[in-house]
């Protein structure tokens, strides 16, 4: 389980980052107005599987809606995310259907 607390959010290289084991997990992003442009991410071979990209998914998600802004997943892996996730649809902008 990933601890929220550990999720940090660099504006300096707009990333999401959170480090487990010696491995930095990544999502890359651009904040526009009230939007969050969510464009790439990186997760480590040695971390990667279906439950530590979905953890760390769901905690960045979290932070996001507690800033109050909606989501433009322009990465693949992350519009696949909301597809499986519809509770997190609410978050786009409205207009935008993936």
């Amino acid at each position: 389980m990933i601890d929220v607390a550990e999720l940090v959010d660099n504006d300096f290289l707009r990333q999401y980052e959170l480090k487990i084991d010696n491995h930095l997990a990544k999502i890359e992003y651009s904040l526009q107005e009230r939007k969050i442009f969510l464009t790439k991410l990186i997760i480590p071979e040695e971390i990667n599987d279906e439950g530590f990209c979905k953890e760390f998914l769901t905690a960045v998600f979290q932070q996001i809606e507690e800033r109050n802004l909606s989501i433009v997943p322009t990465s693949p892996e992350i519009a696949k995310f909301i597809r499986s996730n519809r509770k997190y649809k609410r978050m786009l902008p409205v207009g935008l259907r993936i």
